[in-house]
């Protein structure tokens, strides 16, 4: 029966409160500009750090939160252009290639954009001139701990110990891991592909970064490309919360480093105006409120019973 194939809203909402991992289905704009970002949940809140990581004592959070399972691709940018004038310019391989020669303060902008267009807070604050400034005490969403980002918005870029935790951590083990391929030994190098493993690294400059789903096997969290494809940017600035422009720092090496890149050891710090065609990010997110996930699962549930019903009606 048609009733028998329908959930309740109540079971929706168990089972995004249990699952957070399936209520990945994050879409922004539309039409011809639509387009979705798949999370992964980065839960263990209250982790310890990593002694032996670049910089030292890195990885600890304590909170949940989501990181984008891949790296935020040149269709993406494009579409976020178009619906809100940003005027974010980057190098053109491809609409599935990460977009690369984005400067931070570009990659800050997108990330206010996922904000502003759902009915969001904007994560970073940039004044009438354009120039990025800290939130003061008397903004909404203002965090001591962190006058970077707004504490009221749902989307951002990682922290570096955001970014570090996804990459190098492994709840299971509850331990960290060498190389984002979950393993101390080197990764295999690959042009494209998902095999376990492997990352996209150790390739020639001419044969640029594999497509975001493409771009080498998982981290134990469930991320792509954290190691090689492209390096990629980090909220964080490395001298601290003294200067809003102040170098940020970037790592997971690309497709033109060899393995030391890759390597929890390694990191490198950039201004925030420097665009680089090996240089991109992903974004992360809030863990979003039990009535958004299960307002994403109502969807592939309803698609689902349309589609069944389709079917029952046609036999």
């Amino acid at each position: 029966m048609i009733g028998s194939r329908l959930l309740s809203t109540a079971t929706l909402l168990a089972v995004a409160a249990t699952a957070p991992n399936f209520a990945r289905c994050d879409s922004f704009g539309a039409g011809v500009d639509a387009f979705s970002i798949d999370f992964v949940t980065v839960g263990s809140p209250g982790n310890a750090p990593d002694l032996t990581g670049f910089p030292s004592a890195v990885g600890a959070v304590d909170h949940q939160y989501r990181i984008g399972v891949y790296e935020v691709s040149e269709q993406m940018i494009d579409a976020a252009n178009a619906l809100g004038g940003l005027g974010i310019s980057h190098d053109g391989r491809g609409p599935d290639k990460p977009a690369t020669s984005v400067s931070w303060l570009e990659a800050a902008k997108f990330a206010n954009w996922l904000n502003t267009s759902t009915g969001n807070a904007p994560a970073y604050k940039f004044d009438g001139g354009g120039d990025l400034q800290f939130w003061a005490p008397g903004d909404a969403g203002y965090n001591s701990d962190n006058p970077l980002r707004n504490a009221e918005s749902l989307y951002f870029l990682p922290t570096v110990d955001e970014w570090y935790k996804a990459a190098y951590y492994d709840p299971n083990a509850v331990a960290y891991w060498d190389y984002p391929s979950g393993s101390n030994t080197d990764p295999i190098p690959v042009t494209s592909g998902t095999d376990a493993g492997t990352a996209v690294f150790s390739q020639s400059e001419i044969t640029g970064p594999a497509a975001i789903m493409q771009a080498g096997g998982l981290s134990p969290l469930g991320t792509m490309a954290q190691g090689g494809n492209v390096t990629e940017w980090q909220e964080t600035p490395y001298g601290g919360f003294s200067d809003p422009i102040g170098a940020r720092f970037g790592r997971g090496g690309n497709w033109d480093t060899t393995q030391t890149a890759l390597a929890s050891t390694d990191g490198a710090t950039a201004s925030p105006t420097v665009e680089s065609r090996t240089l991109g990010f992903r974004v992360a997110s809030r863990i979003p409120e039990p009535a958004a996930a299960a307002q994403c699962l109502l969807l592939v549930f309803s698609a689902a019973w349309y589609l069944a019903t389709r079917r029952h009606a046609s036999v």
